[in-house]
């Protein structure tokens, strides 16, 4: 070979550098992107102390058995006014309940119930378009039971 041959340039500490800058501006890139998508749908927290919250789960727990030996079979739903439907076999029973929205972007709707010509309770309200998380008191004499449904 005579000394005319070209050779590939060497790594250079400013190659180095170049790739360095582009990785990381590609990591912190993202991470801003990542949490600003992340904050903008937070809908809170689900307790506001996880400590009180664990000291209180026994209790939930034996509330929970005592509901489920009432034995009432309850179906919940929406019709197609979009009101809340709640079916429970048995006696005479009346509801009360708050419609969330998952993510806080509506406010809450309370939600008051009245018997239809069947014997289900169907809310004197409907619900706005979208999904909404629904807990609801239903009681018969002394005894209530709560529920928590996703409608859609």
């Amino acid at each position: 070979m005579n000394g005319t041959a070209r050779s590939k340039p060497a790594f250079t500490g400013r190659m180095f550098l170049a790739i360095m800058v582009a990785f990381f501006g590609v990591v912190v890139a993202v991470n801003i992107t990542m949490a600003r998508l992340a904050s903008g749908t937070f809908g809170g927290t689900v307790v506001d102390n996880s400590y009180v919250a664990s000291q209180k789960y026994n209790g939930w727990l034996a509330k929970a058995r005592a509901q489920d030996q009432l034995g009432w079979a309850t179906t919940v739903s929406l019709d197609g006014a979009r009101r809340v439907v709640i079916t429970v076999p048995g006696a005479a029973f009346a509801a009360t309940g708050t419609a969330h929205h998952p993510l806080g972007r509506a406010d809450n709707v309370p939600l008051a119930f009245a018997a239809d010509a069947q014997g289900r309770l169907v809310s004197t309200t409907p619900l706005p378009a979208g999904r909404w998380q629904v807990r609801l008191d239903v009681r018969s004499g002394r005894d209530v039971k709560r529920l928590l449904e996703v409608l859609a």
